[in-house]
């Protein structure tokens, strides 16, 4: 995947600024205060930066932690990870493969059939009924 390299002054002008403090600073949004912590429609999430297709809505759940939850990636290589370190404990942050965009963390407290839960920023997404 070719990734989307752009300056911080370009990613500002793009974004509103909750989502470049989420997308482009690694912050993260008040629990059960986003868009699609509730959304029950079908369809396809995608990053709000870049439009790369992330997660297929027949994989979202409801995880009880106020953030939309899925259990997989729409693709193995929609995502990638890194391991991150603040606030004194180590966990697995999870990026926009395309366009590198802070989305949030993954856990392995999820349901089958991969035991994962990807932990979304609702501000970090997008929402289109199409299927991608």
């Amino acid at each position: 995947m070719e990734k989307i390299n752009k300056t911080e002054d370009e990613w500002k002008a793009e974004l509103n600024t909750q989502t470049f403090q989420v997308l482009r600073k690694h912050g993260t949004e008040r629990a059960f205060s986003g868009e699609y912590n509730d959304h029950h429609d079908d369809g396809t999430y995608v990053c709000a930066g870049c439009g790369n297709a992330l997660f297929d809505s027949r994989t979202k759940f409801n995880s009880g932690t106020g953030w939309p939850s899925f259990y997989e990636p729409i693709k193995v290589d929609a995502v990638e990870t890194t391991t991150d370190t603040k606030f004194f404990m180590t966990r697995t942050e999870v990026h926009c493969a395309k366009c590198d965009g802070h989305l949030g963390h993954v856990f392995t407290d999820g349901p089958n059939p991969t035991g994962l839960r990807y932990c979304m920023n609702s501000v970090s997404l997008k929402f289109t009924n199409e299927k991608l």
